[in-house]
């Protein structure tokens, strides 16, 4: 279904942007927005793509999506050549994405590590969620998601998180696989109460996003650290990332992640 815009719609949606050039546009997508329509009939962000159609109505197109209450970088192309090329660099893994994440209680064990259990696609009334699953299982998705612990205390712990692969509620699976579930996450376990308070959402951030760019060479992109995330790092007491660290570490770590 179509959400028609209003003025108020289209400024909120030139506000996302982080970056613009010929070929695509970078958003910073805020908690509670979805990618593109689900159950939920309101707008969301592929609606908003609206504001930003050319004079022979064409609009961008989102090349990849995020969880509802997921917030952080999100691509969309501005051409059919730039939504191919970008396609078939998520397709050939050429696409590194880095994502932050609120994990309770305390520092995964090991602090850094790689999680390669296989997950499959489990229905339980009208949610689908994802499930732990035997390589030899027939419906069993390969998955694999790099970690690394940036701060931790006895309750709960920063860490930084490299899809490898691109499951459905992949990274929310993943963490709830070693004890260390998303604070916020209802559906896999999460905290819903940490520092003394209510947890707003699921505190899942997507920082950063390193991709060949249709015109040549490569790009890095950064979605600031909202402030509900935080906020529950200070109550934490834990220390937020300094800005760039996040994406130039994962650049040198591994070149090759997708």
């Amino acid at each position: 279904m179509s959400w028609p815009l209003t003025a108020e719609d289209e400024r909120f949606a030139q506000s996302l942007v982080i970056h613009e050039d010929a070929a695509l546009i970078a958003f910073d997508k805020p908690p509670g927005l979805s990618s593109q329509g689900g159950r939920i009939k309101a707008a969301t962000l592929d609606d908003l793509l609206a504001a930003f159609a050319r004079s022979n109505g064409k609009r961008p197109e989102l090349v990849h999506r995020l969880d509802r209450d997921t917030s952080g970088v999100i691509l969309a192309a501005k051409t059919k050549p730039a939504a191919a090329f970008l396609g078939k660099a998520l397709a050939a893994r050429r696409v590194a994405k880095t994502y932050l994440a609120i994990v309770a209680p305390g520092a995964p064990s090991p602090r850094d590590g790689r999680i390669e259990t296989p997950l499959r696609r489990v229905s339980q009334g009208r949610e689908v969620r994802m499930a732990l699953s035997e390589p030899d299982h027939p419906d069993a998705e390969s998955a694999s998601t790099g970690y690394r612990t940036l701060a931790a205390n006895d309750e709960a712990a920063l860490v930084e998180l490299r899809p490898h692969t691109g499951r459905m509620h992949q990274l929310r699976a993943h963490l709830a696989s070693i004890g260390r579930p998303i604070a916020g996450d209802s559906r896999y376990g999460g905290a819903l109460m940490l520092g003394g308070s209510a947890i707003p959402r699921l505190m899942l951030h997507a920082r950063a996003i390193r991709f060949p760019h249709p015109s040549g060479g490569e790009r890095t992109l950064e979605a600031p650290i909202p402030d509900d995330f935080l906020a529950l790092l200070e109550r934490l007491g834990l220390p937020a990332p300094a800005a760039s660290a996040i994406a130039m570490a994962h650049a040198a770590e591994d070149p090759s992640l997708g």
